[in-house]
């Protein structure tokens, strides 16, 4: 057994013996120990030898790697209590994580469509057939703007701006925010308005722009959310597709082409940058992802 497995065996027999912890926070503080102890070998030295900056970049990898913020926090408390006792015991010189602390909770990274995943969830509605086309047209706006989905199930046809590539979005607050549209979808509006949308109202009259098959009203959350539902399933998307999953796929697929973070901000309707800023933390992780895969020396 290394003397770094010694180590470890005695901080967690320490834990048992005297601070009486139960099996389960043991079994939890030895694998967080285990995942600092592969860190150290991964920067080939001791765990002894491990400095503050050294442990600062093990939080901050483990943050990356899209570890929980609570288990990131139990990790650095298992840490903390590790050097504390290897330097009362004389196993360090001094105590490199005397007051080493967890970021601010980060919250969980969104999932998010690759952009393939979204070409397909696009092409599944029927665009022959009314609802197939307001579908079609539904997704495409969705994806164009990163609207959130109450926002767009209340737009009205005087929103639309499509001849200047906007719409008018009234989002949290009645705060309203002019949101860019592309020309595809654009395009699978207009449609819409043309062919679909008059079949769809029928005789009645209404002032949403997307409406209910079979009633002409507005649709709801909850309708929306399973028509999307069904067309991710048709695309074999994952179970956990949403209308949230796709606005956080415009943000992403923005933020990788190289969108300005304000710029991104003031689509969603964010009020603080700090929000948005998850974003960044989304490509950092795919990034690192892809580094350690294809780098010859990762």
């Amino acid at each position: 057994m290394s003397t770094t497995d010694h180590l470890i065996d005695a901080y967690l027999t320490h834990l048992q013996v005297e601070r009486r912890l139960a099996a389960n926070t043991l079994e939890s503080y030895g694998r967080d120990l285990q995942r600092l102890a592969a860190f150290a070998a991964g920067a080939e030295r001791p765990i002894q030898r491990l400095g503050r900056r050294d442990l600062e970049g093990f939080v901050t990898g483990m943050m990356d790697g899209g570890l929980s913020p609570r288990s990131v926090a139990r990790s650095v408390a298992a840490v903390r209590g590790f050097y504390r006792f290897a330097a009362l015991a004389g196993h360090v010189d001094s105590n490199p994580a005397d007051d080493l602390e967890a970021p601010r909770a980060w919250p969980a990274l969104p999932k998010f469509l690759a952009l393939e995943e979204v070409e397909t969830l696009i092409k599944q509605p029927d665009p022959a057939t009314p609802g197939g086309l307001r579908d079609r047209a539904l997704i495409e706006v969705l994806y164009a703007t990163g609207m959130r989905v109450s926002e767009l199930i209340h737009l009205r046809a005087s929103d639309l701006n499509l001849e200047g590539g906007y719409l008018t979005c009234t989002g949290k607050g009645n705060k309203q925010r002019l949101v860019p549209i592309g020309d595809e979808a654009a395009q699978w509006v207009t449609r819409y308005i043309r062919d679909a949308r008059p079949q769809l109202v029928g005789k009645r009259t209404s002032p949403w722009l997307f409406v209910n098959a079979r009633r002409g009203t507005m649709l709801s959350r909850v309708g929306f959310w399973k028509i999307l539902k069904g067309y991710g399933r048709k695309a074999g998307l994952s179970r956990s597709l949403s209308p949230h999953v796709l606005r956080h796929s415009f943000a992403t697929h923005l933020l990788e082409h190289g969108a300005d973070l304000r710029a991104i901000q003031m689509m969603l309707g964010h009020a603080d940058l700090s929000t948005t800023q998850i974003y960044t933390h989304v490509l950092e992780a795919r990034l690192r992802a892809v580094y350690d895969r294809f780098h010859p020396r990762a």
